[in-house]
């Protein structure tokens, strides 16, 4: 009895040969435990060699292997093949983002609003070792600590509608982890991130669609970051307004 099997059609582009991508169809076999990821290994490891795209941990830990699959932005280590009974998967790079290679996409432009937000805590002065640990109570840790479970897998700016009009918009990503950042009770870095934060090109630019934490593997919400992220900023502004000399 033959091994049944399931088609996936795989975008494939290469730098200075093709024009734009175009898809490639692949028979592999079908196995109940095999995610989308399996399917690409054996493609990359039995077919075609020549196939590019990024993974690592296998573990939906890592990110890297955000892809788009069927249309949704998904980890492939977690999409299983009996999630897609038509028998036919497509497999396309992220989507709003330049492409490498195949299905490697050039994650330059996140990276860069990463850093814009300052995603990490900023200390306007170390206390000395010697004092000890910055300790929290569970209820300040519980203030930002969903915010943290982001692995960075850009699949919430592959949802985004806005992103993929705006590119210049700082996106869902990087507006929850400057939120979570703010919400620590160690920063000291809120007057640092607000003038990026609070640019046209930040969260007031979101239309709150809700796409990104729909996506999210990780159960993030970066859209409930971003309105509250909003709420803080309109704070900020009433209190510059009514205590002008007062701090914020």
């Amino acid at each position: 009895m033959a091994e049944p099997t399931i088609t996936l059609k795989v975008a494939r582009y290469r730098p200075g040969k093709d024009s734009a991508p175009t898809m490639q169809t692949y028979s592999v076999p079908y196995r109940q435990d095999w995610v989308v990821l399996d399917a690409l290994n054996h493609i990359k490891d039995q077919i075609d060699g020549t196939l590019s795209y990024r993974w690592s941990c296998r573990m939906g830990v890592c990110g890297s292997c955000g892809m788009m699959v069927n249309g949704v932005p998904k980890l492939t280590c977690a999409a299983f093949l009996r999630d897609y009974p038509s028998q036919e998967i497509r497999v396309e790079p992220l989507a709003h983002f330049p492409i490498i290679r195949d299905l490697v996409i050039d994650m330059s432009d996140f990276l860069d609003k990463l850093k814009s937000v300052k995603s990490w805590i900023v200390r306007k002065v170390e206390k000395p070792v010697a004092e000890g640990e910055y300790r929290q109570t569970p209820a300040e840790l519980e203030a930002f600590h969903q915010f943290t479970q982001c692995i960075n897998c850009m699949l919430c700016y592959a949802a985004c509608p806005v992103y993929g009009l705006e590119p210049e918009f700082l996106g869902p990503a990087a507006i929850a982890l400057g939120y979570r950042y703010n919400m620590d009770s160690r920063d000291q870095g809120k007057d640092l991130r607000r003038e990026v934060l609070g640019s046209h090109h930040g969260a007031w630019e979101c239309t709150f669609v809700g796409e990104c934490s729909e996506v999210c593997p990780k159960d993030v919400d970066p859209a409930a970051a971003i309105q509250r992220t909003k709420v803080d900023l309109a704070k900020d502004w009433f209190k510059s307004v009514l205590l002008p000399w007062g701090a914020r």
